[in-house]
């Protein structure tokens, strides 16, 4: 969970066209006293220590808060462990930062990244099913360093003319959220392998959702197979309507 916090932070850096360099933090937890609580803690500081060195970016300062607990007659409940990580980053040329709005009519949707079978920790799963209590999502450190290096080349090119990473809510809240600023929607096709509802509501990590301009598509289907990332065609941005197969 505190590796995809700092990398979900680092991701969304990725889609502006720019490079992390540095972190501060914010974690809540129980009682340390209690076993579990500090069991929790400590796998905190592991997994953020484990991504920020991944990404090269330094932790800089933060605090830690405990004794975050509701007491009971019978025992003190603790809140959900909760690292909270601000990351801020430099983008060299600010003429080619990239912006998540759906851009033209027709522009065709792109996801990168891995479609996987899992609605572990989702707001679908939570608020739909009632389930507040799961494993972490889908991750893989080294596929998400791959795919922030691919959209730093796929900007600077100027392959592509919206990015917006896939988190809370899923595929379909991240494509509503690229077409609110311009009033835009999309029609997609979902993928035949995967459950539609981890396709559309599933946060697994690792997965960015990019609009391509129709003139720029060899160029960045050329660039995406030189490369291990993965990649599949949703389908195109319209003019208002939002639509799944």
């Amino acid at each position: 969970g505190a590796m995809i916090a700092v990398s979900e932070a680092a991701r969304n850096i990725a889609c502006t066209g720019g490079e992390p360099c540095g972190v501060t933090n914010c974690l809540n937890f129980g009682n340390p006293y209690d076993p579990e609580v500090y069991w929790q803690f400590s796998q905190v500081i592991k997994g953020m220590g484990d991504a920020c060195k991944a990404f090269g970016t330094p932790v800089t300062g933060g605090n830690v808060s405990f004794y975050n607990h509701t007491v009971t007659e019978k025992r003190n409940i603790p809140v959900f462990p909760t690292p909270t990580i601000g990351m801020v980053g430099i983008v060299p040329d600010v003429s080619k930062r990239m912006s998540l709005d759906f851009k033209t009519k027709g522009d065709l949707i792109f996801l990168l990244g891995p479609s996987k079978d899992d609605i572990a920790s989702s707001e679908y799963l939570v608020r739909h099913h009632k389930i507040e209590r799961s494993p972490a999502p889908y991750f893989d450190l080294e596929e998400e360093m791959r795919l922030h290096t691919m959209l730093l080349m796929l900007i600077r090119k100027g392959h592509i003319n919206a990015a917006h990473d896939v988190s809370d809510g899923g595929l379909w809240t991240t494509l509503v959220e690229m077409g609110l600023p311009r009033g835009l929607g999309f029609d997609i096709v979902t993928d035949s392998e995967v459950r539609p509802d981890a396709f559309l509501f599933g946060e697994g990590q690792g997965r960015v959702v990019v609009t391509v301009d129709q003139d720029n598509e060899d160029e960045f289907l050329d660039l995406l197979h030189a490369s291990r990332v993965q990649m599949i065609l949703l389908g195109h941005v319209t003019q208002g309507k939002l639509v799944v197969d």
